[in-house]
C-alpha cells in the first residue's frame, strides 16, 4: 500500500487543479465567437469601430458572483444613499474588523514566539548549536513559500471564510505541538508546517478587504488589521516577561518556553472557532445582514470594478499577471523589504540583549517597538486614504526606520538608550509593505490574477524572510554591523521601487482617461461584475 508521503503530491494536485464549468479550449474553438452577430444594435457597432474590445465580451461569459444577487432583483433599480452606505459600513466594520485584527495579531505573535523562547531556555533544552537557530527561524518561511501558491488557488476555489478559519485552527494546533519538541529536527518539522498553515492568512485577509470595502476604505482597513502586529508585539513581550519572571521566582512543572507556545497556540485555536462563526464567505451568506442589505453591501463596492469573487481559474489572467510589470515590482519590494524584516523579527530579543540588557529585560523593552509600528501604520493608512496617495506617504516609515538603523550602527556600544531608541524607530518600516498589500486588493482586478499576484508578493516576502536571519551571523555579534548595512541598503532600494510603482500607475491612469474620453467608447452594462482584469477594463482606475 502506498505511503502517505507518496500520495501527498497527488492529493495536492487534485486540490489545486483548476476547476471550471466552461468548455475546454479545444471545444471552444469549434464554436467561434462572433460578437457582431450575437449582440444587437449599439454594442455590435461599437465592436466594429473598435470602441469595445472583443476579448472583453469573450471573458465576460464567466462573470462575478455578484451577478447572482442582482439576478434575483430583475428590473429593480438598486439605490444606495449616503446614510445607508454609512450604516452598512459601520455594521461591516463591527462584524469583520475585530476578529480580523485579533487573528492578524496572533499571526505575528505565533511566528515570533520563537524569538521570545530563544532567550527563555529553548536553545539549551533543544541543543541548538551554530546556525541551527537561524535555520529554525527560516524554516517557517520554507513552509510558507511551499504552500503559498496552492493556498491562493484554494482561497479562490473554496469558501473564503471557512477555508481561512480552518487554517487558523490548524496553525494554533501546530504551535501547541512545539512544546513537545526535543531537538533541532523536531523544531524544523513544526516550523515548516506552521508556515504551511499560516500561508493563507495574509492573502485571505487581502481578499476579504477587497470584497467588503471600497477603494477609498481599503488602505485604512488594511493598516488597521495589520497594525495588530504591533499590538501583538506589546502583548507577547509582556506575556513572555511575565512567564519568565514568574517561573524564575516560583518555579514551574514545565519549562517557561514551552508555556508560551501552549498559551499562544490554545488562544489561536479558540479565536479560529470564533472566526469560523463570525466571518462569512461573501456578502451572499453574511448572517449579520438582511437579504436587502446583502444586495446593498455588494452595490456599495461596485466602484471597485472588481466584484466579490469568482471561483473559476482563468488561464489568460494567470498569463497577464506574469507579464504585468506591476506584478514584478510588487514581488521585488516584498523580497527586498523582508530581508530586514526576517532578521529583525527573529533576532530582536538577541539584538536588544546586545545593547547591554538582560534576557528578561529584552522581553520587556521590546514592547514599545510595537507601539511605534501601530502608530506608523494607522497614521500612514489614514493619511494615505485622506489624501489619495498611499504610496508616497507610506515611504515615510522607511525614512524613519533608516534613521533608526543608522543610530544602531553609529552610536557606541555603551550608549544603550540611544541604540534602543534606534531599534524602536526601525519598527516603522512595515508601512510601505502594508500599502502595497492594500494596493493588491485595490489595483489588481480579476480574481485569478489577484490571487496570483498576491501569491507572488508573499513568495517574495518568504524569500526575504529566509535570507534575513542568515545576515545575522554569530561571528558578527554583538554589533552585527554587516547585517545592519544590508538592512539600510535594502530600504533604499525599496524606496526606489515604490517611486517606480507610483509613476507606472499614474501613467496607466492617463492612458485609461484617453480611452474613456473617446467619442466611440462604450461601457457595457454591469461591466463592474464581469471579472475583468485591471488591464482589460478601461473603467479601471489605479489608486496611488
Amino acid at each position: 500500500m502506498p505511503s502517505s508521503s507518496t500520495l501527498y503530491p497527488f492529493a495536492v494536485l487534485f486540490l489545486i487543479a483548476p476547476l471550471s464549468h466552461t468548455m475546454p479550449d479545444n471545444e471552444k474553438s469549434t464554436v467561434p465567437f462572433d460578437a457582431e452577430k450575437e449582440l444587437p444594435g449599439p454594442l455590435a457597432d461599437a465592436i466594429r469601430n473598435g470602441s469595445v474590445d472583443k476579448s472583453i465580451l469573450q471573458h465576460a461569459g464567466d462573470a462575478d458572483e455578484a451577478l447572482k444577487a442582482f439576478m434575483s432583483h430583475p428590473g429593480e433599480v438598486i439605490e444606495l444613499d449616503e446614510a445607508t452606505n454609512k450604516r452598512l459600513l459601520r455594521r461591516i466594520d463591527l462584524h469583520l474588523m475585530p476578529v480580523m485584527c485579533i487573528v492578524y495579531g496572533l499571526n505575528y505573535l505565533d511566528k515570533t514566539t520563537l524569538s521570545y523562547a530563544s532567550v527563555m531556555g529553548l536553545k539549551k533544552d533543544t541543543n541548538l548549536q551554530g546556525l541551527d537557530y537561524q535555520w529554525l527561524s527560516s524554516m517557517f518561511y520554507f513552509g510558507y513559500i511551499f504552500w503559498e501558491y496552492p493556498t491562493n488557488r484554494l482561497l479562490q476555489r473554496l469558501p473564503l471564510g471557512k477555508y481561512s478559519a480552518a487554517n487558523i485552527i490548524l496553525w494554533g494546533t501546530t504551535l501547541c505541538t512545539f512544546a513537545a519538541v526535543k531537538d533541532f529536527g523536531g523544531g524544523v518539522a513544526v516550523r515548516f508546517f506552521l508556515g504551511v498553515t499560516e500561508a493563507a492568512v495574509t492573502p485571505g485577509f487581502a481578499l476579504l478587504t477587497s470584497q467588503w470595502y471600497t477603494k477609498k476604505e481599503q488602505g485604512s482597513r488594511t493598516s488597521i488589521w495589520f497594525s495588530f502586529n504591533g499590538f501583538a508585539q506589546i502583548f507577547g513581550g509582556l506575556v513572555a516577561y511575565g512567564i519568565a519572571k514568574g517561573t524564575r521566582l516560583h518555579g514551574s512543572a514545565i519549562e517557561p518556553w514551552k508555556i508560551i507556545f501552549l498559551v499562544t497556540g490554545c488562544l489561536t485555536i479558540c479565536v479560529g472557532f470564533i472566526f469560523l462563526y463570525v466571518i462569512p464567505d461573501s456578502q451572499l451568506n453574511a448572517r449579520f445582514l438582511s437579504k436587502e442589505d446583502r444586495v446593498l453591501a455588494i452595490e456599495r463596492v461596485r466602484c471597485n470594478q472588481q466584484g466579490i469573487g469568482n471561483k473559476h481559474f482563468k488561464m489568460y489572467q494567470l498569463k497577464e499577471a506574469l507579464l504585468d510589470p506591476l506584478t514584478w515590482a510588487f514581488f521585488f519590494y516584498a523580497l527586498v523589504a523582508d530581508i530586514p524584516n526576517g532578521g529583525i523579527s527573529n533576532f530582536f530579543s538577541q539584538l536588544i540583549t546586545s545593547f547591554g540588557y538582560t534576557a528578561e529585560e529584552s522581553l520587556l523593552y521590546g514592547t514599545p517597538g510595537g507601539a511605534i509600528e501601530v502608530i506608523a501604520l494607522l497614521l500612514c493608512g489614514y493619511l494615505g486614504d485622506k489624501f489619495g496617495n498611499r504610496l508616497l506617504i507610506s515611504t515615510s516609515g522607511l525614512w524613519i526606520s533608516t534613521l533608526g538603523m543608522l543610530l544602531i550602527v553609529c552610536l557606541p556600544l555603551d550608549n544603550n538608550i540611544g541604540r534602543l531608541f534606534g531599534y524602536y524607530l526601525t519598527q516603522a518600516s512595515p508601512t510601505p509593505f502594508v500599502a502595497l498589500l492594500s494596493l493588491i486588493s485595490t489595483n489588481v482586478a480579476g480574481w485569478t490574477k489577484k490571487t496570483t499576484v498576491a501569491a507572488l508578493y508573499l513568495i517574495g516576502y518568504c524569500a526575504g524572510n529566509i535570507i534575513g536571519p542568515q545576515t545575522f551571523r554569530p561571528k558578527d555579534a554583538p554589533r552585527y554591523i554587516p547585517a545592519e548595512i544590508v538592512i539600510i541598503v535594502c530600504w533604499m532600494l525599496c524606496i526606489a521601487d515604490i517611486v517606480f510603482i507610483y509613476w507606472y500607475c499614474k501613467r496607466q491612469n492617463r492612458k485609461r482617461a484617453e480611452i474613456r474620453a473617446s467619442p466611440a467608447y462604450v461601457k457595457l452594462e454591469n461591466q463592474e461584475w464581469l471579472d475583468l482584469t485591471d488591464r482589460e477594463n478601461p473603467e479601471f482606475v489605479y489608486t496611488l
